[in-house]
């Protein structure tokens, strides 16, 4: 090992056991209701107090007493008093544990049905999704809906927070852009709506950042808000354009109103919508340069790209992935949907695939 790459490693492995640390004292520090944490360090107190009993050979050291097999009986009973209260304790919280597993099992199950398990073939156009939850649920939706008129609206949205309060809200998006996208005139009244919605029947911490985008199947022309949400990114040969915020996260004010973007994918280009878990996990001080070089003429080898961006060590969110290639200049209607191909993996990981 060079002496210019011991502290980098250095600060790696160190970064790591503090990691492993955290998950380690993850249920003392945060899943434990307080009583039942207070109570379980007390047992784990008396155990340590007759650990020391032992060593100092007296309960009440530096005097000697008691003595003999008195002491050490004694030792033993108020080891035993402080395993028993630890135990107990801590069968009651393998108890609501294994109660809270199921529940999210079932969730799980749930927000499988809310993300596409089909998506039509659009003639003219390749898609590609991908989506890791870092929980067994996750605050990130991503969507597509078919429109009147030739045209597709494509959603991405990032909740704040992580695991089941941000998979509730996640599924609430879902529930208002199914029964919106049909009625809203346009994408800033769609947006405007939900943002009304968010802001007034859910909790002032709570709110989402959201890509809202309408394609012209035709003619490739994307209409956008973008509410405070990673840039989607268009790009073909080499040339990168980014599909600025055009308004605040959704659910802060009551009023907001969002501006229209319009940009289009040329022929042989496409669109790249994600959410911030993407760049947060891949290395470096420039997330950003490593999902433009990961841009590919092939849909399937870009998709093969981002998903290796992915650092383990620095995944801490979930991540979402939704791309679309233009492969010809235009295309009119739909044909026979298709199904998504979707598995589990041993991560918990969703892929859903369509061309």
């Amino acid at each position: 090992m060079s002496p210019s790459n011991r502290p980098s490693r250095l600060w790696s492995a160190g970064s790591g056991l503090k990691k492993a640390i955290r998950f380690a004292t993850y249920d003392w520090t945060r899943e434990l209701p307080l009583s039942l944490r207070v109570i379980t360090m007390i047992g784990m107190g008396i155990q340590g107090y007759a650990i020391w009993a032992a060593l100092s050979r007296s309960l009440i050291w530096p005097i000697m007493w008691p003595s003999g097999v008195i002491l050490y009986a004694t030792i033993l009973l108020i080891y035993y008093i402080g395993f028993c209260i630890q135990n107990a304790t801590l069968a009651s919280e393998l108890i609501r544990k294994t109660q809270l597993e199921s529940e999210q099992f079932a969730a799980q199950k749930i927000q499988k049905t809310l993300q596409p398990t089909t998506i039509d073939e659009i003639p003219g156009y390749e898609v590609d999704a991908f989506y890791k939850p870092l929980r067994a649920v996750g605050g990130d939706y991503f969507d597509v809906v078919d429109l009147p008129g030739h045209r597709t609206l494509f959603v991405v949205a990032d909740v704040s927070g992580k695991g089941m309060p941000a998979a509730l809200l996640a599924a609430n998006i879902q529930a208002l852009v199914r029964s919106l996208s049909t009625i809203a005139p346009d994408v800033a009244a769609l947006a405007s709506q939900i943002n009304r919605h968010l802001f007034r029947y859910t909790p002032g911490n709570r709110f989402a950042t959201a890509a809202f985008i309408v394609l012209d199947r035709d003619s490739g022309e994307l209409v956008y808000v973008n509410a405070g949400h990673n840039p989607p990114i268009v790009w073909r040969a080499g040339q990168v354009s980014v599909l600025e915020a055009t308004g605040t996260a959704l659910g802060w004010f009551d009023d907001t109103t969002y501006e229209v973007g319009r940009m289009t994918i040329p022929p042989g280009g496409g669109l790249l919508i994600y959410t911030d878990g993407l760049p947060d996990s891949i290395p470096g001080n420039s997330p950003e340069d490593s999902l433009y070089r990961a841009l590919d003429t092939d849909l399937a080898r870009t998709m093969s790209n981002l998903k290796a961006l992915v650092d383990p060590r620095f995944n801490e969110d979930d991540v979402t992935v939704l791309l679309v290639k233009r492969t010809a200049a235009s295309g009119v209607g739909l044909t026979t949907p298709r199904s998504l191909e979707r598995f589990d993996s041993p991560e918990g990981t969703l892929d859903h695939s369509a061309g």
